[in-house]
């Protein structure tokens, strides 16, 4: 019963199967806790279709060498794909997640959604769907890692996060800030000392505060 109620909730194609595909999908599904810093998927096995219940999740792609790059963050309520190749024969990368705080996680089996999906075309158009999406989330990382300058790309960066949180503390260390932006930590860390030698910010071992959101935003957009 609690997975039948919480994907009423998530999935648009709920109503339009039927009761077994359901049934299927609820057995086949797993209420999962993951610690603070545990990798979740390593790019290479289908691990299934993640919906995050509490916490956050980080997904990146890393190179040969081990240079890692933030794609995108999921937060409570939010749904990941791209740990189920299974379901998306196109996604020919790897992909990584890894868990950024304690989290709980709904994990429905990859090769049991990707059943219920070629038996249903909703099911398969929800799935292209929800990857498409985050392709988009993927462009405009790269867009900002290619195109932009680092004092704009950090001040989107604290104006997202700000935005997201609710709060004018970032409560970040300099290294994690790099990581999501997909740069050093040097060089994070250079960027914000001239912020805050401008009175935008305040650095403190908390995190970093915005002092001036308007020079911030007028930095960012």
């Amino acid at each position: 019963m609690l997975f039948e109620n919480i994907y009423e909730e998530i999935f648009p194609f709920w109503g339009k199967i039927s009761d077994a595909d359901r049934d299927y999908i609820c057995q086949n599904s797993h209420l999962l806790t993951y610690s603070k810093g545990k990798n979740i998927h390593n790019g290479e096995e289908c691990s299934g279709v993640i919906l995050v219940r509490s916490g956050s999740l980080r997904l990146y792609i890393m190179s040969d060498e081990g240079k890692d790059i933030t794609l995108y963050r999921l937060h409570k309520g939010e749904l990941c794909m791209l740990s189920a190749s299974c379901v998306l024969d196109a996604v020919t990368f790897d992909v990584f997640v890894d868990a950024e705080e304690d989290s709980e996680c709904c994990v429905v089996s990859g090769p049991a959604f990707a059943a219920v999906s070629k038996r249903n075309p909703d099911v398969r158009i929800f799935a292209l769907e929800t990857a498409v999406s985050r392709f988009s989330d993927v462009m405009w990382v790269m867009q900002q890692i290619l195109f932009m300058s680092m004092d704009k790309r950090l001040a989107i960066f604290l104006s997202d996060e700000a935005a997201r949180t609710g709060s004018d503390t970032i409560k970040l260390t300099h290294g994690q800030i790099a990581r999501y932006m997909g740069s050093a930590r040097e060089v994070v860390s250079r960027m914000l000392k001239y912020f805050a030698d401008e009175g935008i910010v305040q650095m403190s071992r908390g995190g970093v505060t915005i002092l001036d959101k308007e020079r911030l935003h007028k930095l960012a957009f």
